[in-house]
């Protein structure tokens, strides 16, 4: 039974002040000593980069859509285990869910499924009495979601409070906190949202400190630890990777990290040491050699065209990560690591293991994918089929190799990605979670050279 504490923080929409408000939140109790697990519902690799700093703990997301409502409640209670409390972000607007299939991969759906209580955070920058309607559709918009109080963001007075709170008295909601506006917590955004806590430095742990104190003064801690004991026990085993007997030494997985790679979901790692690999990161701007013994190579998403100049500079890396994939290593990339596999990044030379060039686009693609392995590879047979998610503002040409990686089927169908010798490069985000079988087919891989 998993009987950790749990809230989930909502809005009715995106903007409304979730990040801060749910970081600030895990900030605030892990100052007071409590061990706070945090979670991201949907495929977000940024905000959870905030979460772990604010918890010292791996943020964790929590995606219905590529892992299936059916590991929801396992996932959660293998992040939360051992925890006094778990805090969960949701995504966009509470009801906001994979494009055209309903609730899928919503925050409501993943509350349900943990069966927490719903902390609305409601910008009320530009209304007054209209906050009790707002707050009562969507108390009342589906029963089996329950939200247990209101957070009042973006509030400009003392005036402006007194009548959010008199409005709020008739919905029958508490308000659980209000926050006044305050540029100095505000995270700087990009291209694609947040820039990441790796980028940043000491200034992300500022605005992690500022964020906890401002939701510390703000907010009822007490009341929101009572709501959260309110959560009733899961019947739910923690999910957990399934261990390998290993005969030998553990061939050396190497993964991209650092400020040019910040993707990663924490059960890939897991994952292929449980498959019997030794997992080493090394950083692709500092690092001019892979690490020693490396028999195979991950690397996943991130900014790699705000660091093209420097990823280039650093020659004797790419020679080591050309050899590596010319010798038949395994290697798994995804979206920016396809990008640093590529002949070259916005006119500057990358590892030139593919035969494309990529180069920054004015269009955005996002969403979720249904794909399947349209060749044998070190990560999948053909046939295989998976869920994932596309978010880049980056163009390949040619967007597939002759062996392509996945045929997609949603949102339209298309070829993508690179299959040659071991190297498997594809903008497709995915999580190995859903199919174990990947890392360890891909750690047999790494054993068998």
């Amino acid at each position: 039974m998993v009987s950790t504490p749990r809230l989930v923080i909502a809005a009715p929409a995106s903007n409304s002040g979730k990040t801060t408000v749910a970081t600030g939140l895990m900030a605030a109790f892990a100052a007071r000593g409590l061990a706070v697990s945090p979670h991201k519902v949907g495929p977000d690799y940024i905000d959870p980069g905030y979460h772990s700093l604010a918890t010292g703990r791996p943020g964790r997301n929590l995606d219905a859509y590529m892992c299936g409502t059916e590991l929801i409640a396992p996932l959660f209670a293998h992040g939360s285990a051992g925890c006094d409390l778990a805090v969960v972000e949701g995504v966009m607007g509470l009801y906001d869910g994979a494009s055209g299939q309903g609730e899928l991969a919503s925050t409501a759906q993943v509350a349900k499924l943990l069966r927490a209580p719903v902390v609305l955070v409601v910008d009320a920058s530009s209304q007054s009495r209209s906050v009790a309607a707002l707050v009562h559709g969507f108390a009342s918009w589906d029963p089996e979601v329950r939200i247990g109080g209101v957070i009042l963001n973006k509030v400009a007075s003392d005036r402006h409070e007194a009548l959010l709170r008199d409005a709020l008295d008739e919905s029958g909601l508490p308000v659980l906190g209000v926050l006044r506006r305050a540029p100095q917590v505000a995270t700087p955004s990009r291209h694609l949202g947040l820039v990441p806590v790796a980028e940043r430095g000491s200034e992300a742990v500022d605005a992690v400190a500022a964020m906890g104190e401002r939701v510390r003064a703000g907010c009822d801690l007490d009341a929101l630890m009572a709501l959260a004991r309110t959560a009733p026990a899961l019947p739910d085993e923690p999910w957990a990777p399934a261990y390998a007997p290993v005969e030998g030494p553990r061939p050396v997985v190497a993964v991209a990290g650092g400020a040019a790679f910040t993707f990663a979901y924490a059960e890939h790692a897991e994952l292929l040491t449980a498959a019997g690999a030794e997992v080493v990161v090394f950083d692709p701007l500092r690092d001019e050699k892979l690490p020693a013994g490396t028999a195979g190579l991950v690397i996943g998403g991130g900014f790699p065209e705000m660091y093209a100049p420097e990823l280039s500079a650093n020659e004797p890396l790419r020679r080591a990560v050309t050899e590596l994939a010319l010798s038949g290593a395994p290697v798994a990339a995804e979206c920016a690591g396809l990008l640093y596999l590529a002949r070259e990044l916005d006119g500057k030379p990358m590892c030139g293991v593919l035969d494309a060039e990529a180069r920054m686009s004015e269009r955005l693609t996002l969403g979720y994918r249904q794909a399947v392995a349209v060749s044998d590879s070190a990560l999948a047979v053909a046939g295989t089929r998976m869920r994932g998610h596309e978010f880049h503002r980056t163009v390949l040409e040619p967007g597939a190799g002759t062996t392509p990686a996945w045929g997609m089927h949603q949102p339209e169908r298309r070829v993508e990605g690179y299959v040659q010798r071991g190297v498997h490069a594809s903008y497709l985000h995915t999580h190995w979670a859903a199919s174990p079988g990947v890392a360890r087919r891909f750690v047999e891989h790494c054993r068998a050279r």
